[in-house]
């Protein structure tokens, strides 16, 4: 497993004055990342957009020409070279329609990707804005059920490090990162065959079972997934009486609509593992590959959630 960075690009739509600042820009934001230190069998992996090498570091002076430019270090180019694989697919812009993320008014590819995937964004200190541990971007998606007030408006905070001070600041989050290994799942098989092991508080419908293993490795809508599942887990290791406080998810639980509710009803009811049929109607969002959702219910009571459904918007 990869310790995962993700470049921000919006760190370049400013450029340096000339090529020597670009090229000093270029040794700290190298140091920044040697800086960030993977447990040991792991590497660290850089993803970017697919036109990085493209990117104006100067006037007239790209990534792909610092890459190659004989007064720069050979180790750092070289470096560099190690963090991404040919095989690497190029970071895509988002698909789904009904989510729309910025930073400070401006569409953010890279810093979505880290707050999807709980990775550390990584920025040339080009400007001041980027001499920070943290960045807020704010999230937009839309609730087609919602007539008066479609929009929900969100923000939400990313790690980032532009030098190695940024870095030191998200120890804990390196640290974690061998738990991360452990928890870690290869595909949507791997997942289901260790459900049991990783979310003990989650029962799972046997309809769910299908739709999970039907992922393969690699896939975005997978590692958005477990990331769901575990927010699940670890809200009903605090949920010990009464009903389920939806607000300590990190993400918006939803029921669905009055108008949905009966439109689809016969959709949303599965059955679960004790034979009775249940109504789904609380879940999760998943964006970036289309409109997925897990729906999930409290009725088992305190420290128990049902997962009923993983998929695509149930239409």
């Amino acid at each position: 497993m990869d310790l995962e960075i993700v470049f921000n690009e919006l760190s370049l739509h400013t450029y340096a004055s000339d090529i020597t600042t670009a090229r000093q820009l270029m040794t700290e934001f190298i140091n920044t990342i040697l800086s960030i230190k993977p447990p040991s069998g792991s590497k660290r992996k850089l993803y970017t957009k697919s036109d990085f090498n493209y990117l104006e570091l100067a006037l007239d002076y790209r990534v792909v020409q610092w890459r190659n430019d004989p007064d720069v270090d050979l180790e750092a180019r070289r470096f560099l070279k190690t963090l991404q694989d040919k095989n690497d697919l190029p970071l895509a812009d988002i698909l789904d329609p009904g989510i729309e993320v910025s930073y400070q008014g401006q569409q953010a590819i890279g810093l979505y990707y880290a707050f999807v995937f709980n990775s550390l964004a990584v920025s040339l200190k080009s400007e001041p804005q980027w001499d920070c541990s943290s960045l807020q971007l704010q999230v937009i998606t839309v609730d087609e059920e919602e007539q008066e007030e479609p929009l929900i408006i969100r923000y939400e905070n990313v790690l980032h490090a532009s030098c190695s001070n940024h870095v030191q600041e998200h120890y804990d989050w390196i640290d974690g990162f061998q738990e991360r290994i452990r928890q870690g799942v290869s595909d949507g098989l791997d997942l289901w065959n260790r459900r049991g092991e990783l979310f003990p508080s989650l029962v799972f419908c046997e309809s769910v079972s299908k739709q999970i293993q039907s992922l393969g490795n690699g896939s975005s809508m997978l590692r958005q997934i477990v990331r769901k599942l575990f927010e699940l887990e670890n809200g009903c290791k605090t949920w010990t009486d009464g009903d389920f406080n939806l607000d300590i998810l990190a993400s918006k639980a939803t029921p669905e609509s009055d108008s949905r509710l009966q439109k689809l009803e016969d959709k949303l009811i599965f059955k679960c593992p004790d034979d009775v049929y249940r109504l789904f109607s609380l879940h999760l969002r998943m964006t970036g590959a289309g409109a997925w959702r897990l729906h999930f219910s409290t009725e088992l009571g305190a420290g128990k959630i049902i997962i009923g459904y993983i998929g695509p918007k149930i239409q």
